[in-house]
């Protein structure tokens, strides 16, 4: 079976309903990105406090408290499973893609790595294993640098004819 390409064959009602769906679930996904910066998650120290708590810091804006095991479990489990359905869908929008085959290939794949990097991370950086904190930065980044590339590859190719 022949996936390279076939998203230009798609009737153009299929188009926009995939159109649509990557908006929406792009609308979604950045929801979730500025949920993280309200947590004041996007540098070490945050990331860190986010989970372990701050009631050690006198100065502290807004106190926080360690994550319980419950709380953890909760959180990874509930973003393990959701952030790789939405990478399964994308990836399989990707696959029809008419992009070289080692680039979807690469952000087809590299989302699952960053999926277990950053939530590993998070579950070891909450064991005590702080240096983990880069680890879960740099993966997040990267997993949401894919993220963009993909959902903007596949809306660009969804409208543009194949050439």
């Amino acid at each position: 079976m022949q996936l390279h390409g076939q998203i230009h064959n798609l009737p153009r009602y299929v188009k926009q309903f995939i159109a649509a769906f990557v908006i929406v679930l792009s609308v979604g996904y950045i929801t979730g990105l500025n949920f993280v910066r309200q947590t004041d998650s996007t540098d070490t120290k945050g990331l860190v406090e986010n989970y372990l708590g701050n009631e050690d810091v006198e100065d502290a804006a807004v106190m926080k408290f360690k994550k319980s095991e419950r709380e953890m479990l909760t959180i990874l489990h509930t973003h393990i499973l959701s952030i790789s359905f939405i990478f399964l869908i994308l990836g399989v929008l990707v696959a029809i893609t008419s992009l070289p085959v080692k680039l979807k290939s690469f952000l087809m794949i590299e989302p699952f790595v960053s999926i277990i990097l950053t939530f590993g991370g998070i579950y070891f950086m909450w064991k005590g294993m702080l240096w983990m904190k880069w680890i879960v930065m740099l993966s997040g980044t990267l997993m949401t640098l894919v993220y963009i590339i993909a959902a903007v590859a596949i809306l660009m190719q969804l409208f543009v004819s194949k050439k």
